[in-house]
């Protein structure tokens, strides 16, 4: 069996002028050729297809592969841009790893996520998206409010000022997001409880929590967020530590396994969830196209925390989207 490999580099679009923050979700040479060395354990021939411009090349001269390892995050399209490799494979009837187009599109539209989640009885904050700034004044709902890019990852736009206690906050924190981004703004009630980020294996009725992970902002952390640049510093901005609590961490598995197959996600990802002041389990948002850096991303230090390989992550990804191939 060949799986081609399709993947953003950072380096390719800082080369054509795109700024460090823009290609935060992309790729380093590292992650693909982690992911290439796991599958070629597991004896598959692989092949380096690379981003949606090299694979619309490599189709048109005819190439084909028994599936795509697909970890494309894209650069243009607000809502569109994880959905562009799948839809592109799926009109050439090559299966991929990963969630469909409509799923990656509803998962990066967060009012849409939210709101389906809602709708089947799970419990998130209270929101409201601003379009323009004339939204600022229809907001009815009580501080301290959070605010960040309706449909950005790796937490782009957020930072400490996220958090706004008053309407001369929450206007500036708004349009200087507007601007800056160029998509609508979600507003949220403040969630202060403890912050968690829960690791998904698999697809339907064999998806499962591998467990959950709290995040901790240490005292050199940027305050009120797990933002941006915590991000980018996590090695000594944040810890991650495994949930000790028995009880609440059934129930997080639970809340993120439901929440999971209720959005029809598939193979692996993250559901970020933050307890409110009653204790509550809220929806945050959903990462069906998560980040796979052995070193930093959420996923893999996960597995790492349970005591499991990198490969072992891998391997159990292509095995859930194999289970789609034999039934074609």
């Amino acid at each position: 069996m060949k799986i081609g490999l399709t993947y953003d580099l950072k380096e390719d679009y800082l080369k054509e002028g795109y700024s460090v923050e823009e290609t935060a979700e992309l790729d380093t040479p590292e992650t693909v050729n982690r992911i290439e060395s796991a599958i070629n354990k597991l004896g598959y021939e692989t092949e380096r297809i690379g981003n949606i411009r090299s694979l619309v090349g490599r189709l048109n001269d005819n190439a084909r592969w028994d599936m795509v390892f697909n970890i494309c995050e894209g650069i243009n399209g607000t809502y569109s841009r994880e959905s562009q490799v799948p839809a592109l494979l799926e009109a050439y009837n090559i299966a991929y790893t990963f969630s469909d187009p409509i799923v990656l599109g509803i998962s990066l539209k967060k009012d849409l996520a939210k709101t389906i989640v809602r709708a089947n009885g799970f419990k998130t904050p209270d929101f409201f998206v601003i379009k323009g700034p004339e939204d600022v004044e229809k907001i009815d709902l009580p501080y301290p409010l959070f605010v960040k890019p309706l449909a950005e990852g790796s937490s782009k736009g957020v930072a400490d000022k996220s958090k706004v206690g008053n309407k001369n906050q929450l206007k500036s924190a708004s349009l200087e997001l507007l601007k800056k981004f160029k998509q609508p703004v979600l507003v949220e009630t403040y969630c202060s409880g403890r912050e968690f980020t829960a690791g998904l294996i698999g697809t339907g009725i064999k998806a499962e929590c591998i467990g959950g992970v709290e995040v901790v902002l240490t005292e050199k952390a940027e305050k009120n967020a797990y933002s941006y640049k915590n991000k980018t510093m996590c090695e000594e901005a944040v810890e991650y530590k495994p949930i000790t609590d028995k009880k609440l961490d059934e129930e997080i598995k639970k809340f993120a396994v439901d929440a999971w197959r209720t959005l029809e996600c598939r193979d692996a990802g993250r559901i970020d969830i933050m307890l409110d002041k009653n204790g509550d389990i809220n929806f945050i948002e959903v990462n069906p196209l998560a980040g796979l850096n052995p070193n930093y991303s959420d996923l893999p230090i996960m597995f790492s925390m349970l005591g499991r390989s990198y490969e072992e992550l891998i391997e159990l990804i292509v095995n859930s989207a194999l289970d789609r191939v034999e039934k074609r």
